[in-house]
C-alpha cells in the first residue's frame, strides 16, 4: 500500500502527464496553426475557389496538383504565364493533369479548400502537393515554427488520403527562398521532416533542391525569378523531370489524348 506522500507523488505525476498531453492537442488546434483549415477572405480568393470546384466537378483528372503560386503559375490560363503553361502541356498531356494551385496559399488554406470541394468526387489516381513557403515567410520564427508546418502537411497528407484512398501522394520538398537566407534552415528542417512521412508506395518523396540551389540554399543562375521565390521555366522542368517517371510508374506512357479540365485564370487582373 502506498504510503500519503507517494500517493501525492503519484497523482502529481499524472496531472503532469496529463496537463502536457492537453498543451500538445492544444497546441495543434490553436488558432493560427498550420493544421486548422482557414478560408480565405478576400472575395477574389472565394471567387477562385468556386472556379476550382467547377473544375473538380468536371472530372477527368487522374493528376491532381495542389499548392500555392508556386504550383500554379505552371498551369495557369494567364498571358504572362503562357511559357509555363505550354511547358505545362509538354511534361504531362496525356496523363489527365490539373492544376489546384491558388496564389498566396498557407497551408492552412489549402487544408480549407481540399476540405470544401475541390477534391470532392475526383478520385485521382495521383495528387502532387508542394505548400508551405507561405507558412515559412520571410522570418526564421522559433524552434517549434517546422513542426507546425510539419503539421499542417501531414494534415494535408491525411485528408488528401481520406479523399482519394486510392491516391498516391507525391510530397514535394519545399522550394528554397532567397529573399531572405536566414529562412533555410527552417526549410531544410521541414524538408528533412516530411521526408520521414513518406514510405515510399502510397506516399513518394522527391527533392529538386540540390539542383535549383547550392549547399547554402542559394539558387543557381537561372532557377529564380526576381523576387528570389518563384522558379523559372528551367526549375519547373526540373521538377517535370523529377514527376515524369513516377507518373510513368504509376499511371503507364502518356496517351495521345488528354482529359483533364481546362487551366483556369485568376479572377483578377492583378492577382499572382
Amino acid at each position: 500500500m502506498l504510503s500519503s506522500g507517494m500517493n501525492r507523488r503519484v497523482i502529481w505525476a499524472y496531472l503532469a502527464l496529463a496537463l502536457n498531453c492537453g498543451a500538445k492537442l492544444q497546441a495543434d488546434n490553436l488558432p493560427g496553426s498550420a493544421t486548422q483549415p482557414v478560408q480565405r477572405s478576400d472575395p477574389n480568393s472565394r471567387l477562385a475557389h468556386e472556379r476550382l470546384v467547377e473544375k473538380a466537378k468536371q472530372g477527368g483528372i487522374d493528376v491532381f496538383f495542389v499548392g500555392d503560386s508556386i504550383t500554379r503559375r505552371w498551369g495557369a490560363a494567364e498571358p504572362q504565364y503562357r511559357a509555363l503553361l505550354e511547358n505545362w502541356k509538354t511534361n504531362f498531356f496525356g496523363w489527365n493533369a490539373a492544376n489546384f494551385g491558388w496564389g498566396a496559399d498557407r497551408i492552412e488554406n489549402i487544408l480549407w479548400r481540399l476540405q470544401n470541394g475541390e477534391l470532392d468526387g475526383v478520385n485521382p489516381k495521383v495528387i502532387v502537393v508542394l505548400a508551405g513557403i507561405n507558412n515559412v515567410g520571410t522570418e526564421p520564427g522559433d524552434p517549434k515554427k517546422p513542426e507546425d508546418i510539419t503539421r499542417g502537411l501531414k494534415a494535408i497528407v491525411d485528408l488528401c488520403h481520406t479523399k482519394a484512398p486510392n491516391a498516391t501522394l507525391i510530397l514535394t520538398a519545399i522550394f528554397p527562398r532567397n529573399d531572405n537566407m536566414d529562412v533555410i534552415p527552417t526549410i531544410n528542417q521541414i524538408n528533412s521532416n516530411i521526408e520521414r512521412l513518406a514510405d515510399g508506395k502510397q506516399i513518394r518523396y522527391i527533392n529538386i533542391n540540390d539542383k535549383l540551389a547550392d549547399s547554402k540554399g542559394t539558387f543557381f543562375s537561372g532557377m529564380v525569378n526576381s523576387d528570389k521565390l518563384h522558379p523559372t521555366l528551367k526549375a519547373y522542368q526540373l521538377w517535370a523531370d523529377s514527376l515524369r517517371p513516377i507518373f510513368t510508374e504509376l499511371l503507364g506512357p502518356p496517351a495521345s489524348r488528354d482529359h483533364a479540365p481546362p487551366p483556369t485564370g485568376n479572377p483578377s487582373a492583378n492577382g499572382n
